[in-house]
């Protein structure tokens, strides 16, 4: 299991807000020269703020992908502005989200209709993550989730783009694993990334999950004999190790790897990351 360990740790992704990306020289203390930074758009988001964030990583030597949410896009015309940007910076990959506004600010209410309007193909963006939700979306029942995942897989294929999913976090590994082999049952072959938390404070992770829509999982999490024991710091490792048990035990070799919500503890997170590559 310790190889499946390392190459979780290998293989991960990490998420970090615009705000609180370090300079470039630091990032890449922190990080693996090579290590995909999603950037995450808030709803009072810039999209300045999302280049700049995007030219840092690039200098560091990793590889960005910004999230585009398609509610907080106004028209077409802005659309094609930003993934101009994009693309006159280096980017080559995004990771497409609906977005946290209430009501869609333009003709784009979810990620499948952005992605149906052709604009990311004309621009040559074919590197593409999409969202998916083990614990299930506050908002969205799963029927309709499937659907647009179903979409979004047809329009991979009729573009030839490279798709991935990317799973909202999760606090145990038994929803994730579920998830997984459900979704592996339906026939879906696309490679995944599970969402983990990072190592960060307890009441640090609860407020985020609250505000994320995981809230009931949250407050499971609260109420678990123990929890107060734990010096008020959340671990990843035991999801870590549960899906290294799943990947050295799989005989498929579907792709899945970890995607690592910073939440603000972006050195705490890189030395897990270490700690995992190298345990001695």
């Amino acid at each position: 299991m310790s190889a499946a360990l390392r190459d979780l740790a290998l293989g991960a992704s990490v998420e970090v807000l615009a705000r609180q990306l370090p300079p470039a020289e630091v990032l890449a203390g922190h990080l693996r020269r090579g290590t995909a930074v999603y950037l995450p758009f808030p709803p009072k988001g810039r999209w300045p703020d999302t280049i700049a964030a995007c030219e840092r990583v690039l200098a560091a030597g990793m590889r960005p992908v910004p999230h585009l949410a398609a509610r907080s896009v106004r028209s077409p015309g802005e659309l094609g502005d930003r993934l101009s940007a994009l693309v006159e910076t280096g980017v080559d990959s995004l990771m497409l989200v609906a977005g946290d506004h209430a009501a869609p600010a333009g003709p784009y209410p979810d990620a499948p209709t952005m992605l149906e309007s052709g604009l990311l193909a004309d621009h040559g963006l074919r590197r593409l993550g999409v969202t998916s939700y083990p614990d299930g979306h506050p908002l969205v029942g799963p029927a309709d989730l499937d659907e647009a995942l179903r979409r979004k897989t047809q329009y991979a294929r009729s573009t030839s783009s490279d798709l991935w999913v990317v799973t909202q976090f999760v606090f145990a590994p038994a929803p994730a694993l579920a998830w997984l082999a459900r979704t592996r049952e339906a026939g879906c072959t696309l490679p995944v990334r599970i969402g983990v938390p990072g190592p960060v404070a307890l009441r640090t992770l609860i407020g985020y999950a609250v505000r994320c829509g995981v809230g009931a999982s949250a407050r499971a999490l609260k109420r678990k004999p123990g929890v107060a024991r734990l010096a008020g710091k959340w671990s990843p490792t035991p999801i870590a190790r549960a899906l290294a048990r799943h990947l050295a035990a799989r005989e498929n070799g579907l792709a899945v790897d970890i995607h690592l919500f910073t939440f603000g503890g972006l050195a705490d997170a890189a030395e897990w990351l270490s700690t995992l590559r190298d345990p001695s």
